[in-house]
């Protein structure tokens, strides 16, 4: 029962919110006003009310004015409100109308003039005039008799004053003479100008033009140059008034008046006469045409395309980009315009028109029978150089406004009211309007208020038909709003409450209402769920958090049945933190801190009043959040099904996001309110898109998108969003002073929460979402991580952390689905990798999550984000020694871990792992401690000693790398004992190595010329043994030319290799090469291994190297001189003679004499060859010996020649040179 009951206070509040979702709503400023003295208030009514610095003043139809003074509210009391007592009640002075008179009885009108103090009352057709603010009698109680009403004050300027006074307008009504004056009023009372014009009714000055209305029509008058420019009638049907407005330009001027002067200060009733400057022509105008277009309308207007209307919007979807309501002026936000539209100077005169124009215009008149018009006048300004002005038919059909400039043009589009109003105000500056300073102060958006009736299934109601005025309704997608007036209890003796009198005004003055329900909004409160819901699943997860900053208190609040956050407890310092408690009473602190900064908001300004009966309301802007909150509240269906305890309908919260998509607040409530309805938006759609994935596993794509975007834009404490999905409300860190969120988000949060059925109980996890959904939540929360470091973020520790964790969960989550390997660009995996490589709030969490999905690599790389370099290689470690890496993304693992230890400065890191990697794979392990680029230096010793300590199998690989990979040469004699140790070691112990050599000499033999060198031959033949290898090695480091590779200890190594050395000839032959023993070496080289191209390349090279480099250029000091080289080929030819094979013999001798004879002695070519060899066997040696000495030969004599040429130009060059110089003459001694 209690349920329902609640339920239904729960309903009532909400009507009572949706009625007040329009622009206005209605707030009390006097209740039950004592309209008589005796209590008895039967027939009198409120007749006008004005206000002005805390004074309210209400006139009434007893013709008394009431005067009432503000109380200001019990600052004790955030509650209370402004009341107003009633003061004094004042009777006007006024001369008792004639039953005949059409002037209405009681108080007429109240014109408040502040910048001079006083106030024009107007009572029964009598004009007076009072000091405020006590209404006493001014001006000797000067009074103007037959007054019809006052006004006319000029609206453009900021404080009503002209020349030190205010300038008004007050039409008199004399039989016969009917007219418009102009007065002054300053310290006296002044007539300035007078004006005929008959039956005036009212009328709004802007500068020096006016408009003015009687009965039938309206028009607008020039006041300094006094004419008139008719415009149109108030009823389309007075086909006599579209007949007379149809372009004349009437002289108004009163002829005769008298000059400016003094009002007499006497209580009788004076005239108030003004001169006439006599001046005036006529203007045609092109109203004629628009006033017939408005003639015998017998139907309601209907809205036309592009006008204003109701129609129904399209489905609504939130687009990126999507204009929101109109900021700045547009021209597209107006309506369609005049053809011709001027702009109003107010200094230019009337042009007139001709005099036969006039004279066939008056002519052509019809006599119609006079129309009697029973609309109501009604004329307002919105802008500086604008009128708006009512028109129609009869009183039940719908009415127009249209607005007229200073030129008399019709501007803008219409207005459509629902009925003729019975009074209009507008309200606003209006888009697109200039600001000044009279204007600064109000509301941009500009409203056109109307007062009307209308028939409803439920009966007539009386009430203000609001619309916009500076944009059209389709554009704002505004429309039009009804705010219904409840009108006060009444007696049988009067009518019907839907026939009372509603009146409605601007003040001068204006006040401020306070709205304690917005303050209630957005203020911010303590979250706090109701229910078994906590953010940890059991107690050991919750243990398992370790360290986890905010998270590991076992004193939570009972009362916070939120996560199990980290408080403080009841004294001491906080051993989790080390933070000092929070006093008792803090929370009670921060609700009234919180309550009175809300309170400098929930306040609004207006000057505009309405009354009826004996009630006086203001009618007020509806604050922003309360205006869009109600839409909100109206989303929810308010019909429950079994699947989802808030239904929502997503349409309408669409189109409250889309109202205010790139609105811009412009004050600090309105930044608020923004706030709090963007928030509340994002919320709701969140919930009811959970709603339901969990139901039907399908979302549309457009309502992901507008889910989405109504988070990001609503900036919610992702904490609040988070808490309400399971498995990621787990890593909701609440902190000490808990999550503080809007008032309204709070109530909203705690419902839903306490009816979260929707999922069952076996749902714990993320993966009964789909991808689309959980996308939406990653990028949620990636935007939110992009707002680090932002001072605006309250309790920024605990939301990043939870942003963090939760990020993290979720990209776990989803990435476990991925087949294992590197990650792609753009994938989850990549995102993954780059949150943990920018460092997350939430380090243990983080921990111990990828312990939990066993993603160690990604572990390492958070590890790495914290310059945790011993984490970084452990989790390496594990992961190459065989521990589950569900992501396989450690790829070339080795490689990576020696990459990463060149780059620490760890020396102890580097000397553990480093030789643990070496023993692991020794090729890869031994490059870190010989890397130049490493930021740990140690020096080969250190390097060969931890090595033989820690890695004893990897020295060699090693020494290796620093001889030939490095091409550092200083190690080769260790390197070259190693390799030697090893071969010698292998041909002790098996024959068959034995063997394998002296095959290999056999076969290469064996091989006809051209074959290849004996190096290349065992090159590309290896054996695939390591002895093998370690013997090429050998002969390599042995045979080195270049460097301190050939400073090796020779004897010492031909002392070890000497019982071997029919099994090692080629290192015989770089031995003796090394000890001079060229003779030597070339016989091996030819008669041993029968390599004779190397032995070619031995004389050239003087033996320094039978494996000389393949490429590269050969250091000059190491090549023998010529006659070296001649030797050695002496020396190489004896061994070729000697060849056993005849044809070999012949084949090579002949050769080597072809193409080295140069370096050959011919003599001694000819003692060495045999005598039984033909010529036709050397004759290539002695024809290019034979061409040498006759090249050499002719090369003498041509040098011979060139030298007596030489000598004989010298000769006469000198014989020259004496002549010059002539004879020199010496005295004889």
């Amino acid at each position: 029962m209690a349920s329902e009951e609640e339920a239904g206070v729960s309903r009532k509040r909400r009507r009572k919110t949706i009625q007040d979702a329009g622009p206005y709503t209605l707030r009390p400023l006097v209740d039950d006003v004592q309209l008589s003295h005796e209590g008895d208030g039967s027939g009198v009514e409120i007749t006008c009310v004005d206000l002005l610095d805390g004074n309210l003043y209400v006139g009434t139809s007893a013709a008394e004015i009431l005067h009432f003074v503000q109380i200001p509210a019990d600052a004790a009391d955030p509650s209370s409100v402004p009341t107003f007592i009633l003061a004094s009640r004042l009777q006007p002075i006024f001369n008792a109308p004639s039953t005949s008179s059409p002037i209405s009885h009681g108080v007429q009108q109240i014109l408040l003039l502040p910048t001079v103090n006083k106030a024009c009352i107007l009572c029964n057709g009598t004009l007076s005039f009072y000091t405020l603010p006590e209404l006493s009698p001014a001006y000797n109680s000067t009074k103007v008799s037959n007054c019809a009403w006052i006004g006319g004050v000029d609206l453009n300027l900021e404080d009503g004053s002209e020349g030190g006074g205010v300038v008004i307008m007050i039409a008199t009504r004399k039989a016969g003479q009917d007219r418009i004056r102009l007065v002054k009023v300053a310290d006296e009372v002044r007539g300035v100008r007078n004006m005929d014009y008959a039956g005036s009714l009212m009328a709004v000055r802007r500068d020096t033009f006016a408009c003015v209305a009687d009965a039938q029509s309206y028009a607008l008058l020039d006041v300094d140059r006094q004419q008139k420019i008719p415009l149109f009638p108030i009823s389309s049907l007075n086909e006599s008034a579209v007949a007379i407005t149809s372009g004349q330009v009437v002289d108004i001027s009163s002829a005769g008046g008298p000059s400016p002067s003094r009002i007499p200060t006497s209580a009788r009733s004076e005239n108030l006469d003004a001169s006439s400057d006599g001046r005036g022509h006529g203007r045609n105008t092109s109203l004629g045409a628009l006033v017939g277009g408005l003639g015998r309308r017998q139907e309601s207007p209907r809205p036309r395309s592009g006008d204003r209307s109701t129609g129904q919007n399209s489905e609504p979807t939130i687009k990126k980009g999507s204009p929101g309501p109109p900021t700045s002026p547009k021209k597209n936000t107006q309506r369609e315009t005049s053809p011709i539209k001027r702009n109003a100077t107010p200094d230019k005169p009337l042009p007139a028109p001709p005099a036969e124009e006039i004279a066939s215009l008056n002519s052509d008149l019809p006599k119609a029978t006079p129309f009697i018009n029973v609309l109501k006048p009604h004329i307002a300004s919105p802008t500086f150089t604008e009128f708006l002005l009512t028109t129609g038919t009869i009183l039940s059909d719908a009415g127009v406004g249209m607005f007229v400039n200073l030129e008399g043009d019709v501007v803008r589009g219409t207005l459509e009211f629902s009925k003729y109003p019975e009074a209009v105000i507008v309200d606003g500056r209006g888009v697109g309007t200039d600001v000044t300073p009279k204007n600064v102060d109000e509301d941009e958006e500009g409203y056109v208020l109307a007062v009307m009736q209308r028939n409803t299934t439920e009966g007539s109601t009386r009430g203000l038909e609001i619309q916009r005025w500076d944009i059209d309704g389709g554009d704002s997608g505004e429309g039009k709003h009804w705010l219904n007036i409840t009108l006060p209890s009444i007696s049988n003796e009067l009518t019907e409450a839907s026939e009372q009198a509603i009146g409605i005004g601007t003040a001068v003055g204006n006040s401020e209402i306070p709205f304690h329900e917005l303050s209630d909004k957005l203020r911010l409160a303590r979250l706090r769920f109701s229910g078994d819901k906590t953010m940890v699943t059991d107690q050991e997860s919750m243990e398992s958090l370790g360290s986890r900053t905010e998270r590991s208190s076992e004193n939570a609040s009972e009362e916070s049945p939120l996560p199990k956050a980290q408080t403080s407890g009841e004294s001491g310092i906080s051993q989790e933190t080390g933070e000092t408690p929070l006093p008792e009473d803090w929370e009670t602190t921060r609700n009234q801190e919180e309550s009175q900064f809300a309170q400098r908001f929930a306040s609004t300004r207006s000057r505009v009043v309405l009354w009826s009966g004996t009630q006086i309301w203001w009618v007020v802007r509806s604050p922003l959040a309360i205006r869009l909150d109600a839409r909100l509240d109206t989303a929810e269906r308010g019909v429950s099904t079994e699947d989802q305890k808030i239904p929502l309908d997503r349409r309408k919260i669409i189109q409250v996001v889309n109202s205010i998509r790139g609105q811009e607040a412009r004050t600090e409530a309105e930044f608020l309110s923004l706030g709090y309805i963007r928030q509340k938006a994002g919320l709701l759609l969140l919930m009811d898109l959970m709603g339901g994935t969990a139901s039907s596993k399908q979302v549309l794509l457009e309502e992901n998108g507008a889910t989405e975007e109504a988070l990001i834009e609503g900036s919610l404490d992702p904490r609040v969003v988070l808490s309400v999905i399971p498995s990621l409300c787990e890593e909701v860190v609440e902190g000490r002073k808990g999550i503080w969120v809007y008032g309204g988000l709070r109530d909203l949060a705690e419902r839903f929460a306490s009816d979260r059925t929707i999922f069952s109980d076996s749902t714990t996890s993320l993966g009964m979402f789909p991808n689309d959904f959980l996308n939406i939540l990653k990028r949620y929360l990636l935007v939110w991580r992009r707002k680090k470091g932002f001072g605006s973020i309250a309790d920024e520790n605990e939301v990043f952390q939870t942003v963090d964790a939760a990020l993290l969960h979720l990209l776990l989550q989803t990435d476990s689905k991925s087949p294992p390997g590197p990650a792609a660009p753009s994938s989850i995996r990549a995102e993954l990798n780059a949150v943990v490589d920018h460092g997350v709030a939430c380090f243990d969490r983080a921990v111990l999550l990828l312990e939990q999905f066993k993603r160690l690599y990604v572990l390492s790389r958070l590890y790495q984000s914290r310059k945790m370099a011993r984490d970084v290689l452990n989790t390496w470690k594990r992961i190459l020694e065989g521990e589950p890496d569900l992501g396989g993304e450690f790829i070339d693992g080795e490689n990576e871990v020696r990459k990463y230890l060149i780059r620490i400065r760890d020396v102890g890191l580097f000397e553990e792992f480093g030789t643990w990697l070496a023993r692991r794979n020794p090729k890869i392990g031994i490059r870190i401690f010989a890397d130049e680029q490493s930021r740990v230096k140690l020096e080969p010793p250190q390097v060969v000693s931890m090595l033989k300590r820690h890695a004893p199998a990897t020295v060699k690989e090693y020494l290796e790398h620093l001889v030939f990979g490095k091409n550092n040469p200083q190690y080769a004699n260790d390197l070259i004992a190693f390799y030697l140790g090893s071969v010698l070691t292998t041909l002790e112990t098996s024959e068959e190595a034995r063997s394998t050599l002296a095959q290999s000499y056999e076969s290469y033999r064996a091989l006809r010329p051209p074959k290849p060198t004996y190096r290349q031959f065992i090159t590309d033949n290896a054996v695939d043994e390591e002895w093998w290898q370690s013997r090429l090695r050998l002969l390599q480091l042995l045979g080195g030319s270049q460097g301190a590779a050939s400073d090796y200890d020779v004897s010492a190594i031909l002392e070890r290799i000497e019982p071997y050395e029919q099994e090692l000839v080629p290192e015989m032959i770089i031995l003796d090469g090394k000890q001079a023993r060229h003779q030597q070496a070339l016989r091996l080289l030819t008669h041993g291994l029968g390599d004779f191209d190397t032995a070619i390349n031995y004389c050239l090279m003087g033996g320094s190297s039978i494996f000389h480099p393949t490429s590269g250029p050969v250091r000059k000091e190491a090549i023998p001189s010529r006659e070296e080289q001649a030797i050695l080929f002496g020396y190489l030819l004896a061994e070729f003679l000697h060849i056993e094979d005849i044809s070999d013999r012949i084949e090579r001798t002949s050769e080597l004499l072809e193409r080295f004879g140069g370096w050959l002695d011919v003599a001694q070519v000819l003692n060495l060859i045999p005598d039984s060899w033909s010529v036709g066997l050397v004759s290539g040696f002695l024809i290019s010996t034979l061409r040498r000495l006759v090249r050499e030969k002719s090369e003498t004599m041509v040098a011979r020649a060139l030298s007596g040429a030489e000598n004989l130009m010298t000769s006469a060059d000198l014989i020259g040179k004496a002549e010059d110089i002539g004879p020199t003459v010496e005295a004889a001694k």
